[in-house]
């Protein structure tokens, strides 16, 4: 057998390349002697911090079709506030919403969202327009990395047809694809871009060789080749998947232990004294990330003729906490004896997770939903969220200096800005008899035992 029928046979069963010499191609030299550009096509969350630490050893140009972010990007302002102003400073990088500068680049790097639908199913349309938006440029030569969120097979099965239908160039002969999962932690100062090992593959020995280069080149901690694209692929949706299913099953938990009248956080502080047991904890499971990457799984499985019953169990689980937690509070209203159409809640946070803006696919927002479907009168409160975003997406007025009582008061999301908060701040919007229900389950020392709830 040849060597390269060899390398052929190893990329379809998914095994490592041959051992051979490292090596740097041409491509990569002109890369970082900056002679050719690397695009980096959706700069949010993800795109946004790639490009930037890209832009301290390559010439980069970062694409987005939103105006108005490129312009805040423009004056060295990231609208995920994830990145401050210096950062930006000293690096070779500019910022464009128009699409015909791809035309300059020969390593692109696809950073888009890839959301789910109203049926839990993927929606691949910001993926493949994207694609379609480099494939008008595409060169021989050129390599493609992705790095949004897929189903195991979607880079092969989705994008490449795309980039060869536009281009009329022959994957792996003019053009080849890499495909890198992210693994940016909004919010996390400790977890950056360049301290995180990025998992790298590509569709040929050399595409992966020059994967590698690229990252590596600018990630501190270093690459882990894959040996295969779709190895990648799914190692990014098992990351999230595991957080999944052992939040799952702290939520059933919790759900359980709620009917006994025991404390989760009790239970899993006496538990977490062995050696071997792994703290997770009950609660919401929202964001673009984990409420979302099972279901790119699960729609392959059934795609494939398997039932994932354990994934679409955890999901079951997780989603329905939104009720649990309602249904909780309207029970102990009720005990209270309060009237429920005279009812108001204080929601304090509707960004998916605590010390970010963000507030796609926000769990407490739809228990905001759930509270006003069910009559209370609901008050959202958040530093963080922009009060158009909130407004647009989800009809509630953010009020940050909320005047009044309020007979339950529900601390949502963690923010920074709430953990120094005591329970005579609370009862600023309160009193003595108003129900605090502390979702994160962490502040029970805080209040008194008659008015405090959690999961």
């Amino acid at each position: 057998m040849s060597l390269a029928q060899l390398k052929t046979e190893n990329l379809a069963e998914g095994r490592q390349f041959p051992k051979l010499a490292y090596k740097k191609d041409k491509l990569f030299s002109k890369l970082i002697n900056k002679e050719e550009n690397v695009a980096v096509v959706g700069l949010g969350y993800v795109g946004l911090p790639l490009a930037v630490h890209m832009a301290s050893k390559f010439k980069v140009v970062g694409f987005d079709v939103n105006e108005s972010k490129v312009m805040q990007l423009i004056q060295h302002k990231d609208p995920c506030e994830e990145l401050p102003e210096e950062e930006f400073k000293g690096k070779d990088i500019s910022f464009t919403s128009n699409e015909t500068i791809l035309k300059n680049a020969k390593f692109y790097v696809v950073a888009v969202p890839t959301p789910i639908d109203n049926l839990k199913k993927p929606n691949l349309t910001p993926l493949k327009s994207a694609t379609a938006s480099v494939a008008k440029y595409l060169k021989k030569g050129d390599c493609v990395v992705f790095e949004s969120t897929v189903f195991p097979g979607c880079t092969e099965e989705v994008c490449v047809p795309i980039l060869e239908r536009i281009s009329r160039l022959k994957f792996n002969e003019d053009f080849t694809v890499g495909y890198s999962p992210e693994r940016i932690n909004p919010g996390d100062k400790e977890h950056t871009f360049t301290s995180i090992t990025k998992i790298v593959s590509g569709s040929t020995e050399s595409a992966l060789d020059l994967v590698a280069n690229v990252y590596e080149t600018v990630v501190t901690a270093g690459v882990h080749r894959a040996p295969s694209l779709k190895v990648a692929e799914a190692a990014k949706v098992v990351e999230n998947i595991q957080r999944d299913v052992n939040i799952g099953l702290m939520n059933e938990l919790s759900q359980i232990f709620s009917v006994l009248e025991i404390n989760t956080k009790d239970v899993l502080k006496a538990a977490g004294t062995k050696w071997n047991f792994h703290n997770y904890f009950p609660g919401l499971v929202g964001g673009h990330c984990i409420g979302v990457d099972p279901y790119y799984l699960i729609s392959k499985a059934r795609e494939m003729k398997h039932a994932p019953r354990l994934l679409e169990r955890v999901r079951e689980v997780n989603e329905s906490m939104i009720p649990h937690i309602a249904l909780r509070l309207e029970r102990k209203l009720y005990a209270r004896k309060f009237r429920k159409n005279s009812v108001s809640v204080l929601v304090k946070g509707i960004a998916f997770k605590e010390n970010v803006n963000d507030i796609r696919n926000s769990k407490t927002a739809e228990l905001c939903l759930e509270l006003e479907k069910r009559g209370y009168n609901v008050v959202v409160q958040d530093p963080l969220a922009d009060p158009k975003e909130v407004k647009r997406h989800y009809g509630f007025e953010l009020n940050n200096s909320p005047e009044g009582e309020f007979d339950a008061i529900v601390l949502a999301v963690d923010h920074e800005d709430y953990k120094h908060l005591s329970y005579y701040d609370h009862l600023k919007n309160g009193n003595e008899e108003t129900l605090i229900f502390d979702v994160k389950g962490d502040k029970k020392d805080k209040f008194p035992k008659e008015v405090y709830m959690s999961l």
